[in-house]
């Protein structure tokens, strides 16, 4: 029950937070006003039912380091999406013409913020949580990459391709962020360095959901098994190299920090719900 609990908490407020960025798309202040106490709002509900569900603080997102930890996981964001767009550009499919909107940065700060904080509170933070203490940390890291790469197939410009890549390049690496460090503030982090760097610097489409022009104003284009198409970058070679080889650099620090969790065995499961009942 906590996990419907917890999942039902959190999707609420990225619901909210979803309708009220939609109500005051195309204005960038707005967008800033909306998705930065969002992004508050969701780790705040998160610690509030996890106390209550679970009768303990969720460590996981207390403030004390987050912001050493936000920093490490933004400055990661950013250095993976400057390799990515640094080589598309030598192979002369990127190309700056000049300067793009300043303002549609600050929208899309706003924008991103919301998203990377209530996506990895509700699959770092609920989901592939919950999942691991019941199936170890292998297939938990496998079922919920799976799901996160599914969810993109809502998108506007989803394809059956990017779904499959958010799941392995995305879904792989946060996870493997979570589990390194067990806290959600450098996946949170390494989520939003992304997705703003591609976005609201880089000015590419982001996992194709017709993402408004940043800093840069810039053009993509060439072979979509390359540069990602219409989906983005996220759809390229290049990620999906530098997310598979960010994913094994934190996959074995957690194994180095003994925090893998092998899978339970029946009376484990036994015990551990006597004392979740308790």
């Amino acid at each position: 029950m906590r996990l419907v609990w917890q999942l039902v908490a959190v999707a609420a407020v990225a619901f909210l937070g979803g309708q009220g960025l939609a109500a005051v798309d195309g204005n960038p202040w707005l967008t800033l006003a909306i998705g930065v106490p969002t992004s508050v709002l969701a780790v705040l509900v998160y610690g509030w039912v996890v106390r209550r569900t679970e009768r303990r603080p969720a460590t996981e997102a207390a403030p004390e380091g987050a912001g050493a930890a936000l920093g490490r996981g933004v400055l990661l964001g950013f250095v993976m999406a400057g390799f990515v767009i640094s080589n598309i550009y030598f192979l002369g499919y990127y190309e700056v013409n000049g300067l793009g909107s300043p303002k549609g940065a600050v929208g899309l700060f706003g924008f991103m913020a919301a998203a990377a904080v209530t996506e990895e509170v509700m699959y770092r933070g609920v989901l592939f949580r919950i999942v691991e203490e019941r199936t170890g940390t292998w297939i938990a890291l496998m079922l919920t990459g799976v799901l996160f790469g599914l969810s993109h197939l809502l998108n506007p410009h989803a394809s059956l391709w990017g779904a499959l890549a958010i799941a392995i390049e995305a879904g792989g690496m946060l996870g493997a962020a979570y589990i390194a460090t067990r806290n959600l503030w450098v996946p949170i982090g390494l989520h939003f360095g992304w997705n703003f760097a591609m976005s609201a610097i880089f000015s590419t489409e982001v996992s194709g959901n017709g993402t408004p022009q940043g800093l840069l104003d810039s053009a993509t284009s060439g072979p979509a098994p390359i540069t990602g198409g219409d989906f983005g970058p996220e759809g390229s070679p290049y990620t999906l190299l530098f997310g598979v080889l960010v994913t094994i650099a934190f996959m074995w620090l957690a194994r180095r920090r003994g925090h893998l969790m092998p899978r339970r065995g029946r009376a484990d499961l036994i015990v551990a719900t006597a004392a979740s009942v308790r």
